[in-house]
């Protein structure tokens, strides 16, 4: 099974359905046959009228196909065809690799929080 994001007019993922898989070829109702290929499924379901206005573009969770899994609130980038997270604090950056990195790199070992109000990392303690 394959995964599509639904993309709207601004280009944030409004939606992810499971489809068919690229490489598949089927008979529409209409008797014309649809498939073999991400684009052709993506154009397919951006065409059905419960998908108007939006865009479809392909998704997998393995980030093989626009660098990672879409989801709910990611922003698709047109230009470089991949899907970015939404911004995790307002003082983190977005990277030449579309990865959001806080202001200061995350201390090796335990487990640590982002302090969004002090711009810092804080160390949790977890009891066993």
């Amino acid at each position: 099974m394959a995964h599509y994001a639904l993309i709207d007019e601004n280009n944030i993922v409004v939606g992810i359905i499971t489809g068919v898989d690229e490489d598949v070829i089927q008979q529409d109702l209409d008797g014309t046959h649809v498939g073999g290929s991400s684009e052709a499924w993506e154009a397919f379901y951006a065409s059905r009228p419960w998908f108007e206005g939006l865009t479809c573009k392909r998704t997998s969770y393995n980030g093989k196909v626009r660098k990672q899994y879409a989801g709910i609130g990611f922003t698709y980038d047109a230009v470089a065809d991949v899907f970015i997270a939404p911004q995790p604090y307002p003082s983190w950056t977005l990277d030449k690799a579309f990865d959001w990195q806080p202001p200061k790199p995350r201390p090796q070992g335990s487990e640590w929080i982002w302090d969004e109000a002090n711009l810092e990392w804080i160390n949790v303690q977890v009891e066993s």
